[in-house]
């Protein structure tokens, strides 16, 4: 929260557009915890409803000449917040190709922001995670440094019904913590930038 009538708005990022997908779940589990902090604006954002294809902008997007107008929306939604949490699978030792291709096609809209990272897998997640770690490095987004690991193995019944243990609203406060503490502060960045220009 910045001051009595401003609050921070966080976008809650689905990173898996796969058919039978627990990505959502784990996203409004996410959403209500939140949410129930009263500290900031949370939005679950699905990637779903953006229907973007594998990138396909001839300009590089840090030069922001968006030629399409799914790029057009996504980047204005992206533009919304000050910053956010990314609910990503593991897929191959990385994150989804799904949640990179949505990240590359904005970057100045991502830029002095902060983020926190949500991840479940066969090992929690924990790879994915730090592959999106560098790729949010070089959009100038500082992650920081607590995270929230689910298993495949112990937070999902049968895999695919999710029923998180009890301590991951510890980790997850925590990091609401830290992230609110880093989006305010990038905000100021931002807002200094804006007046020097």
């Amino acid at each position: 929260m910045l001051g009595k009538d401003i609050m921070l708005k966080i976008g809650i990022i689905i990173g898996s557009t796969r058919p039978g997908r627990v990505g959502a779940d784990v996203a409004r589990w996410v959403a209500e915890h939140a949410t129930a902090r009263g500290d900031a604006e949370y939005e679950v954002v699905d990637l779903l409803d953006y229907e973007l294809p594998h990138l396909d902008e001839a300009v590089p997007p840090s030069l922001q000449q968006y030629a399409n107008e799914h790029t057009k929306r996504w980047a204005a939604k992206v533009d919304e917040f000050d910053g956010y949490i990314f609910v990503t699978p593991e897929y191959n030792h990385s994150t989804s190709g799904a949640l990179k291709n949505a990240i590359d096609y904005v970057y100045r809209e991502w830029n002095n922001k902060a983020a926190g990272i949500v991840s479940y897998g066969s090992a929690g997640g924990a790879r994915a995670a730090e592959h999106l770690r560098l790729i949010l490095g070089e959009l100038q987004v500082a992650d920081v440094r607590q995270q929230v690991t689910f298993s495949l193995l112990t937070d999902f019944e049968n895999y695919r019904v999710f029923a998180p243990a009890d301590y991951h609203e510890q980790n997850l406060s925590v990091l609401l913590d830290q992230l609110l503490a880093w989006s305010g502060a990038l905000k100021s960045v931002r807002e200094g930038a804006t007046v020097a220009a």
